[in-house]
């Protein structure tokens, strides 16, 4: 390990500690009313939500200068994600997103924990850009972001007793981009017209939730980090998948236009767009990944352009001395046959 990543392992470890102690803290009381806009948007947020504004914030940005690879993340296991049909799952409309709570039997294991899923949730922009994810790789934004919440139920009962404490959450996240259409994902967008005011609920039929993760779960991101609502508790363990899934164009303005913050009865309803938290500063920590990349990539891209130059000059200065050496013969050849020819003519 390097002198910067030592140095980088040793603040993150007091920062753990600092947490740990912070959280041990009573929680705020004041404010309950937040929004992404507005005079209760994201920059307010601190003030009534303190952790808003403290340490171990989210979303971020995935760049190499904070990637570490780590052998030893292994495979998530998921178990009991394929809730048959005969479940239903609640979805709803908090005012902030669409929300769909999951079966108790839903586990995460290969974590320092075992971890119970409670609900998932969507964070998306709006029909006029392409930005709604919350998380970000190398400044990218992807089209929108769902997250599936679990919490620590080997140490707490239940999510709402998890969900302030530092080793309460874990969260997984998907990045969703442009692609074809996705069955998967239309079992939970076809009911969102069920859902298009404040408080509305709708049941939906059980299916496999691993359905929705991309198809190599096992390569992923994995940082400590915070709520990206309030009041922002830093008690996540994240995990953001690498490769993000394809839904449809018509999916995406779906999720787009069909929801409002506001109940059905308000004069002035309020579309629910932009429901994006905005990256967070990462100051010396690092994000552990579970594939080869960054650094590693870099190093052997730049190993294999030096070996195809050095193969192209030796191909090129060969090439030249061939033809060189072919010219030089032919010189010989022409030179000894004059001097012959001069000799007969002597001799008469």
């Amino acid at each position: 390990m390097s002198a910067k990543s030592f140095s980088r392992v040793i603040l993150t470890t007091v920062l753990i500690l600092f947490l740990k102690v912070q959280l041990s803290l009573p929680a705020p009381l004041n404010g309950s009313k937040w929004s992404y806009i507005g005079p209760d948007g994201e920059k307010a947020w601190p003030k009534k939500y303190p952790f808003c504004g403290g340490v171990f914030q989210s979303p971020i940005d995935f760049h190499r200068d904070i990637l570490q690879y780590d052998s030893n993340l292994s495979p998530l296991e998921f178990i009991g994600y394929n809730v048959p049909s005969t479940d239903r799952f609640t979805l709803t409309n908090n005012g902030h997103s669409v929300k769909m709570y999951l079966s108790p039997t839903m586990h995460l294991r290969n974590l320092p924990f075992e971890y119970t899923a409670s609900q998932l949730h969507l964070h998306w922009g709006n029909r006029n850009k392409s930005e709604g994810s919350e998380h970000t790789v190398s400044g990218k934004h992807f089209a929108a972001e769902l997250h599936i919440v679990h919490y620590n139920s080997e140490k707490y009962p239940d999510v709402t007793a998890a969900m302030d404490k530092a080793d309460g959450l874990a969260v997984l996240a998907i990045l969703l981009e442009i692609g074809p259409f996705n069955p998967s994902y239309e079992k939970i967008f076809r009911h969102f017209q069920n859902v298009k005011y404040k408080d509305q609920m709708v049941q939906v039929p059980g299916f496999n939730i691993q359905e929705l993760l991309p198809d190599r779960p096992d390569e992923y991101y994995r940082y400590e980090g915070s709520l990206t609502t309030p009041p922002c508790y830093p008690s996540v363990l994240w995990t953001v998948f690498r490769h993000p899934v394809k839904i449809s164009q018509e999916q995406l303005l779906a999720l787009e236009t069909a929801m409002y913050c506001t109940e059905s009865d308000d004069p002035e309803p309020l579309e629910m767009v932009d429901n994006f938290r905005n990256v967070q500063e990462f100051r010396e920590r690092l994000v552990f990944i579970s594939f080869r990349e960054g650094v590693v990539s870099v190093v052997i891209a730049c190993i294999l352009g030096v070996l195809i130059i050095l193969a192209v000059a030796c191909w090129l200065f060969k090439r030249k001395s061939c033809k060189k050496g072919g010219e030089d013969n032919r010189e010989v050849i022409y030179t000894q046959g004059t001097q012959k020819e001069e000799e007969d003519i002597s001799k008469l």
